[in-house]
């Protein structure tokens, strides 16, 4: 039995060997392996598609934006020689073209209309104007530009007003411009200078039923107001006309403007003074000097689109523009705004564009210079004639005809984006009707004499400031809540209080902003007291029930499993939040006579918005926290326990070893959690959009509201013209909001890497 148990045992006791090589594991290894490299092919194919779509989303945004800071371009056609124009056609007094650059109009001091094709150069119509038998015309004036209305000074101090029309058809479906002329106050002329003497400048001005003329005669000035009246039952139509006297000078006058509300009337005169007369006071505002060279003389000046700028340009090739702006007293001033250098050779002759405010200018030796005046931007000056000529600009401003030298020259203009320069989006700029220079987001209006305002420091400004009042109220809250849920917490209360805070990270920010501006907004309104009480009391009632806590007999607070402490809290804020709600109608009363919004708009001079900041930073806040709390969490939970053990086993409390062990090793992962936190605050849209009112400026006041860079994006992207300068400035803000994205992120990993090396040694 020895001998067979012996054998049974030797027969046992042999190694059994295992054959690793069968085909069944040949095919797992197989499988293992194409698998490994299939998923490392496509996590490298994967990452670098990220990179590839993040590399075209940023250039094709550069590429939508380029062209707003390009130049104008100027392209010379064939000059025209028409057979009119080589007879006796008398001195062009005006060029005029009509909106599709087809005919363009020509008055001469002969008292003559012709109207000709621009292609051709061929005559297409004359009309004698109604000028009385041996009188000449001596003088020629529009309405502000994009008004067809013209007047003629005449040599018996007499003035015709008219207008040139273009009526369009289609006989045998094919377009035909019928040009002519219409007379809207009669064909006779109106009598400006009593006397009978030549009028060297007129002036004139349209502002609903009053037609104001005004002229000049040497150093005298008369004005003359004639208003329409229609009988309701009649329909009978009667003209009153009043003279308006006003100061007389002494200088003799260059040129007459009207403001178009017929608030101020604008003479040039002497070498390079302007004075300025109150219509309504009918009285001097004030003379004003042009130039502080003594050798410098105004040879050319016109108005803007609007009427409320003039341009005014001198004899060393200089233009200023001007207009009407309150003083810190409150009175009116002729200001000069902005200034701009075309040569040195002067300036003959200033057009104005009929839908921007923008300008083109000539200069004595043929050179054209292109320009924008709230850009504050020169955009071309290059040679377009042999000297001196008469000019005229389309009114879509892309075509230029200069007659000289008894030829027509037509010229080609591209200027798409004039408006659009690195001051104009970032500085200060002064617009018309404004007392001084500003920050201003304004980009749509209802009528063509708008100024556009496209500051992205407002819009910018907003945007960092919806992220701070966020952030304000998410990192302390989401970093804290991470730190204990990690280090104090008990795992099994973890596992449930972990999972419930990142699933607010699921709630669509829609329906947050939805929530913030329907009812958070209106309730924080009638609650402020209540509102800022909380935020006092509720640390101090936590810090009160952790004191209480500690005084506690040990058996009552053993009782408590250890890290289960934070249960005892939830009563506690819910109490606090509680009673400072309710207390909020109380304090109200006490303290701010009923009403805080008031007090705090009255008496703290504070505008209050009911959505503002306050509204955006809790609302954004709710948003920005999970994120911040999830990474952060497991940062601090990913600190290997070794090091916690043994900063316990040396000697230090759990509190030294958290802070100076735990968070320093934590500390990039906290960081980068922050960062991502700003990124997300920075391009939130949809709450910042619901929850305040959009309003672009630049108050810090958490009272107030903002608009950032992509709720503005997404608000007027839809209303924008593709191509135009408002549709490429929205993609301008989102390259920004991009690029900010970009470099804080770079930064932020800079930072992280630089801790993390710092801290690894611990």
């Amino acid at each position: 039995m020895n001998d067979l148990a012996n054998s049974n045992m030797t027969q046992n006791s042999q190694p059994v060997r295992i054959d690793f090589n069968t085909p069944e594991l040949q095919r797992k290894r197989r499988m293992r392996a194409l698998k490994d490299r299939l998923t490392r092919w496509y996590v490298l194919v994967g990452g670098l598609a990220v990179l590839a779509a993040i590399t075209l989303i940023f250039f094709y945004l550069a590429y939508v934006v380029l062209p707003l800071f390009q130049g104008a371009e100027l392209t010379s056609k064939k000059a025209l020689e028409p057979t009119w124009l080589q007879q006796d056609a008398g001195k062009p007094l005006m060029i005029a073209l009509e909106e599709q650059n087809q005919v363009g109009m020509r008055v001469s001091d002969k008292g003559q209309a012709l109207f000709f094709d621009t292609k051709t150069g061929n005559e297409l119509k004359r009309v004698e104007l109604p000028v009385p038998a041996d009188t000449q015309v001596t003088s020629i004036s529009t309405d502000q530009p994009g008004s067809a209305l013209v007047v003629l000074g005449l040599s018996n101090g007499q003035a015709l007003v008219f207008q040139h029309t273009y009526k369009i058809t289609y006989p045998d479906n094919k377009k035909t411009i019928s040009p002519g002329i219409d007379y809207p106050y009669g064909e006779q002329s109106f009598v400006l200078d009593e006397q009978g003497r030549a009028l060297d400048h007129v002036s004139v001005n349209v502002n609903g039923d009053t037609l104001l003329l005004a002229g000049s005669t040497g150093a005298h000035l008369q004005v003359v107001e004639l208003t329409r009246t229609e009988n309701m039952m009649t329909e009978e139509v009667t003209t009153e006309q009043n003279r308006i006297e006003l100061p007389q000078m002494t200088e003799t006058v260059k040129n007459i403007f009207i403001d178009p509300r017929q608030h101020w009337l604008y003479v040039i005169n002497g070498r390079a003074t302007a004075d300025v007369f109150s219509l309504r006071d009918k009285s001097l505002n004030g003379r004003y000097k042009l130039s502080d060279s003594a050798d410098t003389e105004i040879t050319a000046t016109a108005q803007l689109v609007g009427g409320i700028s003039l341009i005014i340009g001198d004899s060393k090739g200089g233009l200023a523009q001007w207009f009407m702006a309150r003083d810190p007293d409150g009175e009116s001033r002729f200001k000069q705004i902005r200034t701009f250098q075309m040569g040195k050779a002067p300036i003959v002759q200033i057009d104005a564009e009929e839908r921007r405010k923008g300008f083109i200018a000539l200069d004595a030796e043929g050179k054209l210079g292109v320009f924008h005046s709230t850009a504050h931007r020169t955009l071309l000056v290059e040679p377009a004639a042999e000297g001196p000529g008469t000019l005229a600009l389309s009114p879509r401003a892309n075509r230029i005809i200069i007659e000289e030298g008894g030829k027509l020259l037509p010229l080609s203009l591209r200027n798409p984006h004039p408006e659009v320069s690195f001051s104009a989006l970032w500085g200060k700029v002064w617009y018309e009707n404004y007392d001084e220079p500003k920050y201003v987001w304004q980009s749509t209006a209802s009528n063509t004499d708008f100024e556009p305002k496209l500051s992205l420091s407002p819009l910018t400004f907003g945007t960092l400031k919806a992220a701070f009042y966020a952030m304000i109220l998410a990192a302390p809250l989401a970093i804290a809540a991470a730190i204990y849920t990690a280090y104090f917490m008990a795992p099994r209360m973890r596992r449930k209080v972990k999972p419930v805070i990142e699933l607010m990270e699921a709630m669509p920010t829609v329906i947050l902003g939805f929530f913030a501006g329907l009812f958070l907004a209106p309730y924080l309104e009638g609650h402020l007291p209540g509102v800022f009480s909380l935020f006092l009391l509720m640390p101090i009632g936590i810090l009160l029930a952790g004191f209480f806590w500690s005084r506690l007999p040990e058996s009552i607070r053993l009782r408590v499993p250890d890290g289960w402490e934070a249960a005892i809290l939830i009563p506690v804020i819910l109490f606090t939040g509680w009673f400072a709600l309710t207390m909020s109608p109380h304090l109200e009363s006490w303290f701010f006579g009923g009403d805080m919004r008031l007090w705090i708009t009255n008496d703290l001079g504070i505008t209050y918005d009911q959505r503002n900041a306050l509204v955006v930073g809790i609302a954004m806040g709710f948003a920005v926290i999970p994120n911040i709390y999830s990474i952060a969490e497991d940062a601090v939970f990913s600190v290997p326990r070794s090091l916690t053990l043994g900063s316990l086993a040396l000697g230090a409390t759990p509190w030294q070893t958290l802070t100076r062990v735990v968070i320093l090793t934590a500390s990039p992962g906290i960081f980068s959690a922050l960062m991502i936190g700003m990124g997300r605050a920075v391009g939130e849209t949809m709450i910042v959009l619901m929850a305040t009112g959009n309003t672009p400026v630049m108050e810090m006041n958490l009272f107030e509201g903002m608009r950032t860079l992509a709720a503005n994006v997404a608000v007027e992207m839809p209303e924008s013209e593709v191509g135009g300068s408002h549709y490429r400035v929205l993609f301008l803000a989102a390259l920004v909001l991009l690029m900010f994205t970009f470099i804080m992120n770079t930064l932020a990993e800079l930072i992280r890497q630089r801790l993390r090396k710092k801290y690894s040694s611990l």
